[in-house]
């Protein structure tokens, strides 16, 4: 076995925007490495790792039509702001106009455009619903590819210069970008948490934080996100004395690895879920089997979440329809669901860790 030597290969990534920033090169070099992704002698006790598998997952309740606010909707039926922001109700829904409404209850102010523009968006977007989009998908579908299948070609006309798809508008309440799940490897849900308008690295790792905060000392040993190097990317460049660099080591999970490109060296050196060159005991282990050859497997699944993600889809309409506060109770109580069904399997497997497993020095 051999440990990765420093990056002396890399050649020199995007600068930060700091112009007296360190070079990415130096900050990957001068990263103090988890203890668990130091080289370990052959024989030298090496105690035990876990690894946990994050994802994300396009599901979510709605939330304010425009602007960065996270406050839940006064009016989940057909509401478009929170409580702080109703008075935008007010205002013309085609921002930044800031027109007052041209009558009570009315959308957009008194200019011809606006109106005519919001009662194409109603052609096209107001009987539109979840179920009716499920069932075109499924139309699609069953015509299969090869087919003319089921298509909608409208599209929205362009206003005062801008096309009609980057129009900014309050005319309906948006959905969450997505929800991040975090699991154990053997497939134990951890936590979760929101990617309010994108799964964006800051949002990502508060919600890593969060799930781990007051326990730093039971952070995992591995983390497997499909976007890692972009994660650890951020995190270095921000702190490079971040407490996530010094405890855990993040890598692509198996299957969105094969899609990265091979030139990234970042990516192949620091997350690469199997490497063969031995710097990485803990993920590759030999195995041999029935006919007596010896094969290098990975020694976790890095797909779980994947697993758990597609068991959500069952509940993904309820979810959609829900307000902010029952959709975060639902979630842990599937959460719970999904950890005894996990629990269960390992018990019927018979390969549960033992009482005194904790208890071993």
């Amino acid at each position: 076995m051999q440990q990765a030597g420093p990056l002396d290969l890399v050649p020199e990534l995007v600068p930060n925007d700091d112009p007296g920033a360190m070079p990415l090169n130096d900050l990957f070099n001068n990263i103090i490495l988890p203890v668990h992704a130091n080289y370990h002698p052959l024989g030298a006790p090496r105690g035990y790792v876990r690894m946990a598998v994050m994802d994300g997952k396009s599901i979510g309740h709605q939330i304010r039509a425009l602007g960065t606010c996270k406050n839940p909707l006064a009016n989940y039926k057909d509401g478009r702001f929170c409580t702080d922001h109703l008075h935008l109700q007010t205002k013309c829904g085609i921002f930044p106009c800031a027109r007052n409404v041209s009558a009570p209850g009315a959308a957009t102010c008194n200019r011809v455009e606006h109106q005519e523009w919001h009662r194409k968006y109603l052609q096209r977007f107001g009987r539109l619903s979840y179920p009716g989009v499920r069932r075109v998908i499924r139309r699609q579908q069953e015509v299969g590819e090869g087919g003319a299948g089921l298509q909608v070609h409208q599209q929205l006309p362009e206003l005062e210069g801008t096309a009609g798809g980057e129009v900014v508008h309050t005319f309906r309440a948006k959905t969450l970008y997505c929800i991040e799940t975090v699991q154990w490897a053997c497939g134990v849900p951890v936590g979760w948490g929101k990617c309010y308008w994108s799964e964006s690295e800051p949002q990502v790792l508060e919600i890593l934080d969060n799930i781990w905060e007051g326990n730093g000392d039971f952070r995992p040993s591995f983390i497997a996100y499909d976007d890692a190097c972009d994660l650890l990317h951020h995190i270095v460049t921000q702190d490079p004395q971040n407490p996530w660099i010094q405890s855990t080591k993040f890598i692509v999970d198996a299957w969105h690895y094969i899609g990265h490109r091979a030139t990234d060296i970042l990516c192949r050196r620091w997350c690469n879920p199997a490497p063969t060159n031995g710097s990485q005991p803990d993920l590759v282990r030999t195995e041999v089997d029935n006919n007596g050859q010896t094969h290098a497997t990975r020694a976790f699944n890095t797909e779980t979440a994947e697993q758990l993600n597609a068991w959500l889809d069952g509940f993904e309409s309820q979810l959609r329809q829900m307000t902010a506060v029952n959709f975060d109770i639902f979630m842990h109580v599937l959460f719970m669901l999904f950890k005894e069904e996990v629990e269960k399997r390992i018990r019927e497997k018979k390969i549960e860790l033992p009482e005194n497993f904790w208890d071993i020095e």
